[in-house]
């Protein structure tokens, strides 16, 4: 019965992206549609978190920079947390993503027309012209999504963090935002078409200055973004864990700077 519940949830999920991406596409010959397209996009998210029953508590959303760009930095570990920051990080942002993404009929399309940019993380040239893309995004007054661990993780745990996203955060000089996902592997674990509803939480911490970070002690600034992911992650799995409640926890949640 679960699997047919997911294959049902899926075949949806399918028929909805479609719908969405077709209408992102028709908007994108529009002129200035980019903004237009992003929300369309959080939208499409929520859908299907809804026809998931997967529930998203976010902490933090006071920490994220109104109208000003940032790079924001999440842990990864189902094909849900695009979904998740789509849905419940306010505000715009573009996605860094890979470019096989883009390849996909009409999805692909969308994902341009709303300004998204794609990553070839098999050719180091492009991979640097992408961030420079990035970079003049930033420069736009855009924020950017990353998952700088550059695939999701199979078991939960924070695997090591690629050097790209943390060049760009400090050749465009705008503040790090960490995010910790908790949960969505066990929504839908990698390489997995099995869906069970659940709840997720989605940490969001303090902006990270760059004033003190160079391209030459970068490594310090993925060491500071990866320990506090790994910190809020591990804190909130645990209280879940312990049955700690929500209330309890968040009062007690302080955000590293």
């Amino acid at each position: 019965m679960p699997m047919i519940r997911s294959a049902l949830l899926v075949t949806l999920g399918v028929a909805i992206t479609a719908f969405m991406s077709f209408w992102s596409v028709v908007f994108s010959l529009f002129p200035n549609s980019e903004n237009r397209i992003h929300k369309v996009a959080s939208l499409w998210a929520k859908m299907l978190l809804l026809i998931s029953n997967t529930r998203v508590e976010v902490i933090g959303a006071e920490n994220i920079l109104r109208n000003k760009p940032q790079v924001f930095m999440a842990n990864h570990q189902s094909d849900f947390d695009i979904l998740i920051v789509l849905g419940h990080v306010p505000g715009q942002f573009r996605w860094i993503a890979k470019k096989e993404l883009f390849n996909i009929p009409i999805f692909g399309a969308a994902m341009k027309g709303a300004g998204y940019i794609e990553i070839d993380r098999h050719n180091h040239e492009r991979a640097l012209q992408s961030i420079e893309e990035a970079a003049l995004r930033i420069r736009e007054g855009k924020s950017v999504m990353t998952f700088p661990e550059g695939t999701r993780s199979r078991n939960g745990e924070i695997k090591a963090f690629k050097q790209g996203t943390f060049h760009l955060a400090i050749k465009s000089g705008v503040p790090v935002v960490p995010i910790s996902i908790v949960g969505s592997g066990n929504i839908m674990p990698k390489r997995s078409l099995k869906v069970t509803p659940g709840k997720v939480k989605l940490i969001i911490d303090k902006q990270i200055n760059l004033d003190k970070y160079t391209i030459e002690n970068r490594h310090e600034l993925i060491e500071e973004v990866r320990n506090i992911i790994i910190r809020n992650y591990n804190s909130w799995k645990d209280a879940s864990a312990a049955g700690i409640k929500d209330v309890e926890k968040e009062a007690a949640f302080k955000p590293v700077n």
